[in-house]
């Protein structure tokens, strides 16, 4: 599975150290890497196809001093989609308000209707990429029929959208709109969780040994600067590993 890694925080802090040691796991997740820092709706990207561990200009990179108020990171295990740049994380895309929205994804949709269709809309070929493009063409939907471009409606159907993507499926992801930071897992014990001040940091593993919990399952939390605003209907839709559909899945990624 891929890894994530987020910061919301009502300040920059520093992230050299957790970046450095988050992207250290590239060794098990050689299929690319990403990381996405957020100036207001303002996005600087930089994501390589490669292995995180070999990049030399991500060493370079995390050499010079990091820190930031908000941001996500990625690095890539692919199960759907090759090793190329339009399949690696984390993925950006505008709304028809301008609002810029950047998703990160560990997981699998290994069956879902509803996002079926955007394979036709996309870029590259990872499932992960559909649930960004499928949401957007519904709050676009919503913004048409004349819903106000306000936080308490987007979270509203983000909620909605992960109810109805999560049966069957892996669904964890970090989701930022330029406003909040949108954090969901329904895979036990794989997205964590630790406050540092005022800051909320999110890893798939800790990252340290200092105060990490398990995000809360099967529910859609929204943070804005590090404080909690919105907490989603739990849903019932837990994903536990299937060794048919992970066998299914391998051939198909693999062409055999």
């Amino acid at each position: 599975m891929c890894e994530l890694f987020g910061i919301s925080s009502p300040k920059p802090i520093k992230t050299n150290d957790l970046l450095h040691e988050f992207f250290s796991h590239g060794m098990q997740h050689p299929d690319g890497w990403g990381m996405a820092f957020f100036y207001g709706n303002e996005v600087s990207l930089e994501k390589q196809p490669i292995n995180a561990c070999k990049s030399m200009y991500l060493k370079a990179r995390l050499t010079a001093h990091t820190e930031a108020q908000n941001m996500i990171a990625h690095i890539r295990l692919a199960t759907k989609g090759h090793v190329e740049y339009e399949n690696t994380h984390p993925f950006v895309m505008k709304d028809a308000a301008g609002r810029t929205w950047t998703l990160a994804h560990n997981g699998t949709i290994f069956e879902s209707q509803i996002l079926d269709p955007m394979f036709y809309h996309q870029k590259g070929h990872t499932d992960s990429e559909r649930i960004l493009l499928y949401f957007i063409k519904q709050w676009n939907k919503a913004l048409e029929e004349g819903a106000a471009d306000d936080a308490e409606k987007r979270f509203a159907l983000l909620d909605r959208i992960i109810h109805e993507i999560t049966p069957e499926n892996k669904v964890n992801l970090l989701l930022y709109d330029g406003e909040l930071m949108y954090v969901h897992t329904n895979y036990r014990g794989s997205l964590h969780m630790k406050q540092q001040g005022k800051a909320r940091i999110f890893s798939t593993q800790p990252l340290d040994s200092k105060d990490w919990q398990p995000v809360p399952m099967n529910t859609l939390l929204a943070f804005q600067n590090g404080e909690l605003r919105f907490r989603g209907v739990p849903h019932e839709n837990e994903y536990f590993y299937n060794a048919d559909k992970a066998k299914h899945l391998y051939l198909d990624y693999a062409l055999l």
